[in-house]
């Protein structure tokens, strides 16, 4: 059966219209972010700061089982953040957020994700509910919305699979709330392969099948645009957790929180730095060329979220330097401050083999050399270990730069599954 996708006409008029048909993007529609996607994406900094803040002084106070379990509880907060801004981000790239009705629901997931920030904190406390509730109701409200709007278009079936996925997935969100300690983290672990296997899977259900989500091919340089803009919040965010913590503390600070403050500013320019050049500026473009530009966008996508997990655990790496300068280091902090970066290579790295189909050896072997760098600095202060990780970070970006002096202006080069871009099962 063939269906004609502009957004608003079927060529198949068995299916029938809903009323969202009309508010579907087509060929002709504007890709750039537009104010309200942006609106969204700043709530979203509250959220990720919140985040810092409740990790910093749990990783950096406490007994070393205490750090650990903040680890924990920091990946599995991490998660349905991120996953609630991803949907977001599919939902705005299928539906036309100039209209009215998509703009509504922004809103109210803005508002959802405000929750949820707030409760970020106490999440594994009294405000657990909360954070759930406001969690699944975003989840399922948008997918039944939508999904009964689209009457028989095909695509109704996508949002009505991913209802009873999120509803299961609820099951787990909500049973975790009702607990405590690790019985809630087993729960909301349970809650997360749920969520993302399903997805994985291609949110089946008996009888309305399943398939995996095609907004990349649809508005390849929007979803780039929407990521860029995102990761470039995430590094924001850290430059305002670390200037936050810094400036409260004015008037008990010294030369060393000075300096860690200057460390700070220059590994986010140096994280800047190395995202745009260049593979960051061409995302969109290499999706849209791509031969299988839905896999390629969901690799590359992969890519920002390592990414972004990696800004956060630096930010509060750099938080617990302007707190302990020149403490003794735990492991766990050394996590924090030489691993996030060196996740974030590895992000840069897997997106630098999306766009341009080559290694990109020195990002590769810039995280390896932080994360061996932790086993001699488990014996050097917090500051030395910030320190470290700038100078790799800089020699990394002296290495771009110079390689770009010397060719000419490149074009992405994006390749296909037989040449080795993207696993067989993504």
């Amino acid at each position: 059966m063939q269906i004609r996708w502009d957004g608003r006409v079927m060529a198949d008029r068995r299916w029938g219209r809903g009323h969202a048909v009309g508010l579907l993007r087509g060929k002709e529609s504007v890709q750039q972010a537009t104010y309200v996607e942006l609106f969204f994406d700043l709530v979203m900094v509250f959220a990720l700061n919140r985040l810092v803040a409740f990790a910093a002084p749990s990783v950096g106070g406490g007994d070393l089982a205490a750090q650990w379990t903040a680890i924990g509880r920091i990946l599995l907060l991490f998660v349905p953040l991120m996953w609630l801004w991803i949907i977001t981000a599919y939902i705005t790239a299928r539906f036309d957020p100039r209209t009215a009705h998509t703009q509504w629901m922004i809103v109210v997931t803005s508002f959802a994700l405000l929750v949820m920030g707030a409760t970020v904190p106490h999440a594994f406390g009294g405000a657990g509910m909360t954070f759930a509730v406001s969690y699944v109701l975003a989840q399922v409200s948008r997918a039944m919305v939508f999904g009964y709007a689209l009457g028989r278009h095909a695509l109704a079936r996508l949002y009505f699979r991913a209802l009873i996925w999120f509803l299961v997935a609820g099951v787990f969100w909500i049973g975790g709330a009702l607990t405590s300690g690790g019985t809630q983290a087993a729960w909301w672990l349970a809650a997360v392969v749920v969520d993302l296997g399903s997805a994985w899977r291609g949110w089946p259900v008996p009888g309305l099948g399943k398939g995996r989500a095609t907004a990349w091919a649809i508005a390849p340089h929007n979803l780039a645009e929407r990521y860029q803009q995102l990761l470039l919040i995430a590094l924001g965010e850290t430059i305002l957790a670390v200037g936050v913590t810094y400036a409260t503390g004015l008037g008990r600070v010294g030369g060393y929180q000075s300096i860690g403050l200057l460390l700070a500013f220059l590994t986010t320019v140096l994280l800047w730095r190395i995202y745009f050049h260049k593979a960051g500026q061409l995302l969109g473009d290499a999706v849209a060329d791509a031969e299988d530009p839905a896999g390629l966008g969901r690799f590359a996508a992969s890519a920002h979220v390592v990414m972004i997990l990696g800004i956060v655990a630096t930010a509060i790496g750099h938080e617990i330097v302007q707190t302990h300068p020149v403490d003794h280091s735990y492991p766990t902090w050394l996590i924090m401050i030489l691993g996030g970066p060196a996740c974030y290579l590895t992000g840069r790295g897997a997106l630098e083999r999306a766009v341009f189909s080559r290694a990109s050896p020195h990002r590769w072997i810039g995280a390896l050399v932080l994360l061996l760098a932790a086993v001699p600095l488990t014996a050097a202060p917090p500051l030395a270990a910030a320190i470290t990780a700038t100078v790799i970070l800089a020699g990394i970006a002296a290495i771009d730069t110079r390689r770009s002096a010397r060719r000419p202006r490149e074009q992405p080069r994006p390749g296909d599954r037989t040449t080795g871009w993207l696993p067989r099962r993504l």
